[in-house]
């Protein structure tokens, strides 16, 4: 297990910026394994505004796009990648179920760990949650790859 990631690690493990950068705090790492992250879900969030006006719920997608972040950050970690010029991106998303709704104020927890792992491509299992209730599991693969000239 290695330590706790906050900021300025995130940001030098991922290329996502705000808006898009969806992960706030890595509170687990086991390389070759599993990340157990957060996202702090706060009203700012630009979606609110209109999804939904008087209901406001965390889309579904970017509670994906937040669990492959954390995938991204376990899968730099574990190939060494950090400062390669490589990235990680979706090749496909399997199965993706969401169960209860994410609201602003909560704390959303992200488990992700490899199901497959190759040198170019890899498989992850995520879950996320809010206070022990799952909100969306999903598995997803992505590929290491240069970044775009």
């Amino acid at each position: 297990m290695s330590e706790a990631y906050d900021i300025p690690k995130i940001l030098a493990a991922l290329p996502h910026r705000y808006p898009m950068l969806l992960v706030d705090r890595v509170a687990e790492l086991n390389v070759g394994d599993s990340i157990r992250a957060i996202k702090a879900v706060s009203f700012n969030e630009g979606y609110f505004q209109g999804h939904f006006p008087g209901r406001p719920i965390m889309p579904g997608v970017l509670q994906i796009e937040a669990l492959a972040q954390a995938a991204g950050i376990l899968a730099v970690e574990t190939l060494e990648l950090a400062g390669s010029g490589k990235l990680v991106y979706f090749m496909a998303i399997e199965g993706a179920k969401f169960r209860a709704p994410v609201e602003p104020g909560c704390l959303l927890e992200l488990e992700a760990s490899f199901v497959q792992q190759r040198s170019k491509i890899c498989k992850f299992a995520g879950k996320a949650s809010v206070e022990g209730k799952t909100t969306c599991d999903v598995q997803f693969t992505a590929m290491i790859a240069d970044a775009p000239k």
